[in-house]
């Protein structure tokens, strides 16, 4: 127990109690006195390659060398909206086959987000989106999102002049990604800013149901310029000119503090920021 001690920088009595903690909890006396010594016990000799590997690979991981993208095996979790998985999860993925190829990617919605637990939780690792509040967050703006208002091909609203008038007759389908009562549109506050009334009779959770509810009835929708530029053409939409309120969406990548420091989600962030900027 003294050479035990000393090899650990500990008195022989701290010794002596973790070895009783350790007694305990797992329910083995691991060492026995044979004659004037001590012997492990059949549990303790079953233990001990376990935990020499253990400690073999903690020391490893305290000590390794800088990030090594090209090797990293790492799964990154990213949480968007479906109209930035369309955009900018393509080029991040080719980014990742270049630059990270032996990583993994997975790509959740916002909603799933927020089932996760958010940033805060270690089931996401980046968030691009509306900036992220609270305590621990961290944010940077990548872009600003236009948005445009949409209607079906041969709609009604693209003949003649859209007036103030004919615009706040129209009726909206809103994107609503996570369900909440409480959930403030931001076109809404962007209409009622420039005094429109803004009828909105359907609330769907993505920017897809929005868009294809557009595309077969007359109802039109607001949806970001880059989802438009990918999807208008197929789906026969155009965009409505005139005194639509300007809508901006500032999207920024956010993450948490619990990463802050990690050179792999540092490299992550960086890459992703690439691809979207």
């Amino acid at each position: 127990m003294a050479r035990a001690a000393q090899r650990l920088h500990v008195t022989p009595s701290a010794v002596s109690n973790s070895l009783a903690r350790l007694r305990v909890t797992l329910g083995d006396p691991l060492v026995t006195r044979q004659g004037r010594g001590i012997v492990p016990t059949p549990r303790a000799l079953e233990l001990a390659p376990l935990l020499e590997r253990t400690l073999r690979e903690l020391k490893d991981a305290i000590s390794a060398g800088p990030f090594d993208a090209p090797r990293t095996t790492r799964m990154f979790t990213l949480a968007l909206a479906e109209a930035g998985q369309i955009a900018w999860v393509p080029r991040i993925a080719e980014l990742m086959r270049q630059e990270m190829p032996c990583a993994r990617l997975r790509v959740v919605g916002i909603d799933s987000l927020v089932a996760l637990g958010d940033l805060s939780s270690s089931e996401v690792d980046l968030h691009i989106g509306v900036q992220a509040e609270g305590p621990g967050m961290y944010a940077k703006l990548l872009v600003k999102e236009r948005t445009t208002l949409v209607a079906r091909r041969n709609h009604p609203a693209l003949t003649g002049r859209l007036s103030r008038r004919r615009l706040g007759a129209l009726q909206h389908v809103m994107v609503q990604m996570v369900p909440s009562r409480a959930f403030r549109d931001r076109a809404s506050v962007a209409y009622e800013r420039a005094g429109i009334p803004r009828e909105v009779v359907l609330a769907v959770p993505t920017f897809t149901a929005a868009a294809a509810v557009a595309a077969s009835t007359d109802l039109v929708a607001t949806l970001p310029t880059s989802f438009l530029a990918t999807h208008g053409s197929r789906l026969g939409l155009c965009s409505l000119k005139g005194p639509v309120p300007v809508h901006d969406v500032p999207i920024s990548l956010c993450w948490h503090e619990r990463t802050h420091t990690d050179p792999a989600m540092v490299a992550f962030r960086t890459l992703v920021r690439r691809a979207v900027a």
